[in-house]
């Protein structure tokens, strides 16, 4: 029998690669709300889900398919970040298990809660850390594992570059995204912390609207990243037509993994499914991660430690 779903945030744009995913595993989609309505890309996945542009219909309809013997196996959540707390409660305490996109919640407290709100109330909220789940990101835990005595040194640039309507969306409000860093860095945090284990020390070297930088010692590396929406960081020579540069050295050597990213989600939902899926505790160390970074004291831009794009 396949699984009923319902869908926060539909006309988010990372709604599309959850709507695929449900599809990939035959799961059905039976209800989804947003508050705009422009959500014709349900036509391409599932024409006959209902949907709500108001939360609060959206929350009378779930609970009549409870009632009727239907109820909501899953709820995905794609609404903004600071809307994944509240919408993953509204899953467990409606009788569903919740998929939630990054980050799961903007602070370390809003996890113990939910934790505790999974006690009471014997559901789940899983979360999508796609990385984990990359080919080369799991090749390179590989190599790091099969190296027990070594140390690296690790640089990690991201920059995807954003127009001037991020600002003036709620993820260009730190209360409601959490800023750069975590809008568009928790996952790699958590990639960081999956390959090379604990972070024993967390530094914050810059800290602008458009920009992070800093620095963690991890257990098996010393890692300096710098992350960005602003186009003027993209390297030179870069081709025109590419408005995003990721790139991870590890020891100098880079790390390729550009591609392999379109079937991530499904394979996300693949392992949540067969009881695999990345729970509370997994996702905890990149949420620590961020929620210090967003009120940390600046340090030294000027040290070893910086990042070479961070520096001062």
């Amino acid at each position: 029998m396949s699984k009923r779903f319902a869908l926060i945030g539909v006309g988010g744009y990372i709604a599309p690669r959850h709507l695929g995913a449900i599809r990939h595993i035959g799961g059905d989609l039976l209800v989804a709300v947003d508050p705009k309505d422009s959500v014709g890309i349900m036509d391409s996945y599932f024409p006959q889900a209902e949907f709500f542009t108001e939360f609060e219909r959206f929350d009378r309809h779930v609970d009549q398919l409870r009632r009727s013997g239907t109820a909501i196996d899953f709820t995905s959540i794609c609404s903004p970040n600071y809307l994944h707390d509240p919408h993953s409660r509204f899953a467990l305490r409606s009788g569903s298990d919740a998929i939630c996109e990054k980050p799961i919640t903007l602070t370390t407290d809003s996890i113990d809660e939910l934790a505790e709100l999974e006690r009471q109330t014997g559901k789940r909220v899983l979360t999508i850390l796609q990385l984990r789940l990359h080919d080369a990101i799991r090749a390179l835990r590989d190599k790091v594992t099969a190296q027990p005595n070594k140390r690296f040194a690790v640089d990690l640039t991201y920059i995807t570059s954003r127009g001037r309507w991020y600002y003036e969306s709620w993820k260009g409000d730190e209360h409601k995204s959490g800023g750069v860093a975590t809008n568009i860095g928790v996952h790699f945090f958590d990639m960081l912390t999956f390959v090379f284990g604990k972070v024993r020390l967390n530094e914050a070297h810059l800290r602008e609207p458009a920009r992070a930088a800093g620095f963690i010692e991890c257990e098996r590396a010393d890692v300096r990243w710098f992350l960005s929406i602003d186009a003027a960081d993209l390297p030179r020579g870069l081709d025109p037509a590419k408005r995003t540069f990721r790139s991870i050295t590890m020891d100098g050597t880079e790390i390729e993994f550009s591609e392999g990213f379109t079937e991530l989600h499904n394979r996300s939902y693949e392992e949540i499914l067969a009881g695999r899926g990345f729970s509370l505790a997994d996702v905890r160390p990149s949420i620590e991660i961020v929620s210090e970074l967003r009120s940390m004291a600046l340090k030294s831009r000027s040290s070893d430690r910086a990042h070479r794009m961070g520096a001062a």
